[in-house]
């Protein structure tokens, strides 16, 4: 049973007659038309990676970023409409400020991801406002809980996750994900797997160019949320274009 155009994707707030509510679905596939952003947690830390696509050759590089300082020991990758994401990020960033004022120590991840998930869950609930078109992974590591990882979708759901994807080739990049073993693997060998994917995944015929961004938050940080240095990241961009050259000419092999 179909319900699109008989009024039920009006607002945020009506179900239609099989139990869909159609704005928050409109709002993940403008996540889906995003650039991809993967968040992998390993044995000592988490790794970010983002495919933050140059639209013009004007832009001035590092421009426009996808990857967010939340608090010193959190994290945040974004997927989806960028002005969405900042507004979250900002609320994100309050509520961790309002923790630490008021508790004193730094704020568990479970307990942010679920507080910024029932503010993106208040605005799939009125008609007056729009559900934010923008998902996001949040990562972080602690002496106590060490590496936490989490993801949270326009609807409002928040999941704890060894290793996710968002974004346009989110399927492709959970299948090249899944082949790791991350729970063996430290930050600076995921650092350089994190790159080979985010190259794997990203579309040539349809994106031509892209900038890839990458940060940490481990014990190679002494736990605080760090963009990846200049010289580790050319590493790991290096590693991962001879990996893809490798497997073009693989490829060619077999033909």
């Amino acid at each position: 049973m179909s319900s699109i155009g008989t009024g039920y994707d009006l607002s945020a707030s009506t179900f239609s007659p099989d139990g869909r509510v159609f704005q928050v679905e409109y709002a993940m596939k403008a996540v889906e038309n995003s650039s991809t952003a993967i968040g992998i947690r390993c044995k000592d830390g988490i790794v970010f990676g983002v495919e933050k696509l140059v639209l013009s050759k004007l832009y001035e590089e590092g421009s426009n970023k996808r990857i967010f300082n939340i608090d010193r020991h959190v994290g945040m990758a974004v997927a989806g409409l960028l002005a969405d994401a900042r507004s979250l990020a900002e609320v994100a960033r309050e509520e961790a400020s309002n923790f630490r004022s008021n508790y004193g120590y730094d704020i568990p991840l479970k307990h942010l991801s679920d507080r910024v998930a029932m503010y993106v869950h208040a605005y799939t609930l009125y008609s007056a406002v729009r559900p934010f078109g923008c998902s996001f992974i949040l990562g972080s590591h602690d002496q106590d809980d060490g590496p936490q990882l989490y993801m949270v979708d326009p609807s409002g759901i928040s999941y704890g996750y060894w290793g996710c994807a968002i974004g346009k080739a989110k399927q492709a990049a959970k299948t090249e994900i899944e082949k790791l073993q991350m729970k063996d693997m430290t930050c600076r060998e995921l650092v350089k797997e994190v790159a080979k994917i985010i190259y794997i995944v990203h579309d040539e015929v349809k994106d031509k160019s892209f900038e890839l961004e990458l940060s940490w938050v481990g014990e190679v940080t002494k736990g605080r949320h760090e963009m990846v240095p200049k010289d580790i990241r050319e590493e790991a961009e290096k590693y991962a274009k001879d990996a893809l050259e490798e497997e073009d000419d693989s490829d060619e092999d077999n033909m």
